[in-house]
């Protein structure tokens, strides 16, 4: 198809009043020298406009399509893009003082698209409230319509809808439109909808959708995936519309939209953390240059956003345009349209011939004027020009796409009547900003581009606002006691606080009762919407103040609600919450005001025998820092001027059930002077005894047992076998098994004895609170978790699921003699979210989290180090809080082996165990696996050449996991270890002989025999079929060993030149160790 050449009069009615950027400023637009020359040029896009975007706008929805040439299909995508381009002329306009109507019938236009999304989507208001309770595909909104019905045109099953990002680049301008003066939401009804739109993006960060291009995962096999640039266009979303009046300047308190700070601070966090990737497999893709730059502005962290785009620029950029993402074959000369999915091995055939789209050039020139980038303007606006002809009318026209022919040269996609209406409203957009008509700050009212800290205030005061990270932030602490008692106790130490009736009028609220209230947040029955879905308030949530109902609220935090798990019983467990607790919020506050957080202190806490520990921490933030975060302890009537406060203004009562939850207990006798005068909680232990032998025995033995022992443990056994046999409504006296089990949970919680309380919580089948959100954690930092027993079943958590789908999870791969690690698992699990949060470099390398061989790790330390840290022999009985400190030592054991002599065996032992790899180890994998056509094989499992390195990509996800996998199946975690050391051995000796291959299957098994027998050798010792002593060497002997071992196994195929296992010992050994 030849292309059509621009002639020199369109070419300067395209870029007719370009010059250098010095031209495009501020004073440019305050003050326009040649009024007739503007109206002129406004007049030509104007005609422009019409032509090409009103013309394809219908009637009757406003709906547009994807081509000009679709008179039935309607995107909602495109039409949001078409919206844009038309109020961006509009804004242009605003500046003449007599437009002759166009700029009201284009503020119009922008307007009747807006509204017509709208309409189709209140439409499926059913859909988003069931997209709130399970973020699925069968209860995504719809993003293709009938362009003049506004019906639903393809269902479900037939196309992708689940797109965050179109709903949330929705939200985005639709902000940006009503901020510039536009009325497009009319109704009451309208603004509860729109409040249902945030519930909707606000888990982005955990809901797998199919992205920008429709597909979901590179393979376009139907399978949606986390993207980046989903995520981060929520989270400007979720930024844009925080505080926003959706009547504008005219309207109510109750038109006013909120967002949880959590959930934008989670989106946020995974957003920056997934960043240069675009998804597990997709390394790069083009979509995140409009998540990066506008219309999202997603970051402002700059470091990060360079390098995400010259990633983008530079592996994707081609000579007519950006690939979408390496190996897409999205209407290329090779792809099969007949078909919706590829097979499995196909994607690599598109590979150097995917199709190549000018719109991202257009992008980065939009990119340009806002960064003030003269040469990036130039630059693009030169690739622009190759990429245009004109249509019948004379307009100019960019090109959709091109495809290559596989031999240099490219053939326009679309034909010459078919305009790609998204592609040439961005144009649009970019000549009004480079032409001197449109301001950076009319394009973005809201002032997206700048850093938040920048943007002017919405709402006043009264709502919160995202101000940005404050450089030497301080989080407040109000310190409540729950009686005078023990407040003149604290008082002897020092340390002052107040009781709930000082801090009146003030009220004093658990998370629990201000979900109630949010759960009035955009409920109307007329549509069919309940409101704020009852989602957990976070940590930042619950550190700011609230005013309801003319009530002053503040929160305590989820770590002081009395929970049914077992895990508040422990005071270290809680001190060590409370310091992660300030040290989050510390870290990702970014609204204007201060953090205050409320810290409850109890009269249970007081008896605790760890309380002095509790002591020793308010003594430290007394002192005003907590490990390293400023803090400021202070009365509460103090340090609410300074506190941040969010008026909720949408809540007409407080109901009943919503007073102050935390009650101050009254004593006559304020009596203790200090804890020495305080009862102790007892201290409770006893011996071990396993009742195995009663398996087989009959249910009156077992009960006859059950009264004639005291040992609680022996008690737990016993109700589980019956559990077993009879299930738990099986009565003993009249009374159910299942509340005989209950009432001794309680009694095992307040003795302290967790043997006990972990086999009764397992018996009970009970669950970590809030255990979603934390596996969800994990997976969103790119990790997966698998729980189970070494050997025998285990559950991989892949994807987010529903509390009752772990449950069921996690209780069906534990047989019932082994149930009470269905509790500590859950621990380990509850501990790693928590772990990566705040401190994600300490699971570097590691890539499925297995908690059975993590149980093993912690094993292995008390084995060695136990009775030095005065810890119990038997992990099952050990606190939550030495849980969670032999858990952080074993994931750190690469910082302290050194220091603590931890022999090499040992270490490698412990980093087996967590399957840690070094720094690029896959990629590494990778390499070797291209050199070895015949495959790697480990204790019997096959990793296959072929068809992997066809299907895969180098640094996708999947190809680590399969790696993974492999490496799982060697039973000894030392022998893993070593083994991962070989495989970095072998990885260096081919990247320095680039001419060798292994012929044969390169067996890790047999290099390890050849190596320890070599050794063998070397000491004279005697051959043996127990390759262990191999384990035990220091790195440096074991390199030289498997080093040997590899080259004489290469040279038995090929000629090896150059090179010596000295050689290849001196550079290996660092990049074997797993640091």
């Amino acid at each position: 198809m030849s292309s059509i050449k621009i002639s020199e009069t369109d070419t300067k009615k395209i870029y007719g009043r370009q010059a250098s950027l010095e031209d495009i400023n501020l004073d440019q637009f305050l003050k326009i020298s040649n009024y007739e020359e503007t109206i002129k040029q406004l007049d030509i896009y104007y005609g422009i406009v019409k032509r090409q975007l009103l013309q394809n706008q219908s009637e009757i929805t406003g709906l547009f399509p994807v081509l000009s040439t679709d008179k039935e299909v309607g995107s909602v995508r495109d039409t949001v893009y078409c919206a844009a381009s038309i109020w961006s002329l509009y804004q242009a306009y605003r500046r003449i003082d007599d437009d002759r109507g166009k700029s009201y019938e284009l503020g119009q236009s922008a307007v009747k698209a807006m509204r017509g999304v709208l309409e189709c989507w209140m439409k499926q208001s059913h859909k988003v409230e069931l997209f709130k309770q399970r973020q699925c595909s069968a209860h995504a909104l719809h993003c293709k319509f009938h362009l003049h019905t506004g019906e639903e045109i393809y269902s479900d099953d037939k196309y992708n809808h689940l797109q965050i990002d179109v709903v949330s680049i929705y939200i985005i301008f639709l902000v940006q439109m009503i901020t510039s003066g536009l009325q497009i939401i009319y109704t009451q009804d309208e603004v509860a909808f729109i409040q249902n739109l945030v519930y909707y993006v606000e888990r982005a960060y955990r809901t797998p959708d199919y992205g920008m291009w429709e597909r979901g995962s590179k393979y376009n096999d139907g399978t949606p995936e986390i993207h980046a640039s989903s995520i981060g266009m929520a989270k400007s979303a979720l930024e844009a519309i925080n505080g926003c009046n959706l009547f504008g300047d005219k309207g109510a308190s109750w038109s006013v939209v909120y967002v949880d700070i959590d959930a934008h601070n989670r989106n946020r966090s995974i957003f920056e953390t997934m960043l240069p990737r675009e998804s597990s497999s997709k390394g790069v893709d083009s979509s995140l240059i409009p998540t990066l730059s506008f219309p999202a502005f997603g970051s402002h962290e700059e470091r990060l956003v360079d390098l995400t785009k010259t990633n983008v620029i530079t592996r994707l950029r081609g000579k007519k345009g950006f690939k979408r993402f390496s190996r897409d074959g999205y209407l290329c000369r090779l792809e099969d349209k007949t078909r919706r999915y590829y097979h499995k091995a196909e994607i690599k055939d598109f590979e150097n011939n995917e199709c190549e789209w000018p719109m991202f050039y257009t992008f980065l020139i939009i990119d340009g004027v806002f960064r003030n980038n003269s040469e990036q303007i130039e630059e693009y606006q030169m690739e622009l020009r190759k990429c245009m002809y004109s249509d019948l009318n004379g307009d100019p026209v960019v090109s959709m796409f091109y495809v290559p022919d596989g031999e240099g040269m490219y053939t326009r996609g679309s034909s010459s009547q078919a305009i790609f209406l998204m592609g040439q409203s961005l144009f649009i957009i970019a000549q009004l900003l480079t032409a001197g008509l449109l301001h950076v700050n009319e394009l973005d009212p809201i002032r997206r581009y700048l850093p938040s800290y920048n943007r002017p205030r919405k709402g006043g005061s009264r709502y919160s606002a995202f101000q940005g990270t404050a450089t030497d932030l301080v989080v407040q602490i109000v310190l409540i006691a729950e009686s005078m008692r023990l407040q003149a106790m604290l008082m002897t130490y020092g340390i002052q606080t107040q009781t709930p009736h000082e801090v009146e009028p003030v009220q004093i609220w658990s998370s629990i009762q201000l979900i109630k209230i949010y759960q009035q947040l955009g409920v109307n029955d007329k549509v069919g919407l309940s409101g704020r879905p009852s989602r957990p308030i976070g940590s930042l949530g619950t550190s700011k103040l609230y005013r309801v109902c003319g009530s002053t609220v503040m929160c305590y935090p989820l770590i002081f609600e009395v929970s049914d798990f077992y895990l508040y019983r422990d005071m270290a467990l809680l001190i060590d919450d409370i310091k992660t607790e300030l040290q989050f919020v510390g870290k990702y506050w970014r609204l204007s005001g201060r953090p205050t957080v409320c810290l409850l202190i109890k009269e249970e806490h007081m008896r605790d025998p760890q309380f002095k520990e509790m002591l020793d921490l308010l003594a430290m933030l007394k002192k005003g820092y907590c490990d390293g975060m400023k803090v400021r302890i202070g009365r509460l009537q103090n340090l609410v001027s300074s506190s941040c406060t969010e008026h909720l203004d949408f809540v007409s009562e407080i109901p009943d059930n919503c007073e102050s939850s935390f009650v101050q207990i009254h004593h006559e006798y304020i009596g203790y002077q200090s804890l020495t005068d305080v009862p102790k909680a007892a201290a409770y232990n006893e011996n071990k005894i396993a009742c195995t032998d009663f398996h087989a025995r009959p249910i009156s033995e077992i009960v006859a047992a059950l009264h004639g022992t005291d040992s609680i443990f022996c008690q737990c056994q016993l109700y589980g076998i019956i559990t077993q046999r009879e299930g738990p409504h099986y009565e003993l006296n009249g009374t159910p098994v299942q509340d005989l089990i209950t009432e001794l949970y309680y009694k095992s919680g307040s003795l302290r004895y967790w043997r006990g309380v972990r086999y009764c919580s397992s018996l009970l089948r009970k669950t970590v609170d809030s255990i979603s959100p934390f596996i969800t954690t994990i997976l969103v930092n790119g990790k997966q978790i698998a729980v189970g027993m070494i050997g025998q079943k285990e559950v991989v958590f892949d994807r987010p699921m529903t509390p009752s789908e772990i449950q069921n999870a996690i209780y069906s791969c534990f047989s019932w003699t082994d149930t009470i690690h269905a509790v500590l698992q859950q621990e380990v699990v509850l501990y790693c979210g928590r772990m990566i949060a705040t401190n994600p470099d300490i699971f570097k390398g590691i890539l499925k989290i297995r908690v059975g061989w993590v149980v093993e790790a912690m094993k292995l330390y008390l084995e060695i180090k136990g009775a030095e840290l005065g810890m119990d022999s038997e992990i099952e009985n050990l606190s939550p809080f030495q849980i969670r400190q032999l858990l952080m030592i074993v994931l750190t054991v690469s910082q302290w082996a050194n220091n603590d002599k931890l022999n090499t065996l040992r270490r490698r032992q412990l980093e087996g165990c967590l399957c840690r790899v070094p720094n690029k180890f896959y990629n590494l994998v990778w390499d070797v696996l291209d050199r070895c056509p015949s495959g790697i094989q480990v204790q019997g499992h096959h990793l296959a050449a072929l068809p992997t390195l066809s299907n895969m990509s180098r640094g996708e996800l999947s190809f680590a996991l399969l790696v993974e996998e492999m490496l799982h199946h060697i039973p000894k975690s030392e022998r893993r270890q070593v083994s991962v050391e070989l495989i970095c051995i072998v990885a260096t000796i081919l990247s320095r002989n680039p001419e060798l291959r292994f012929q044969q299957v390169l067996d890790l098994d047999i290099l390890l025999e050849d190596a320890f027998h070599m050794y063998c050798k070397d000491h004279d010792l005697p051959i043996s079929n127990d390759i262990t002593p191999l384990f035990s060497l220091n790195y440096s002997q074991s390199v030289g060993y498997l080093a040997r071992a590899s080259v004489n196994s290469v040279l038995q195929k090929a000629a090896l030149t150059n090179v010596s296992s000295d050689e290849v010992h001196d550079n290996i050994e660092e990049s074997c160790k797993v640091s």
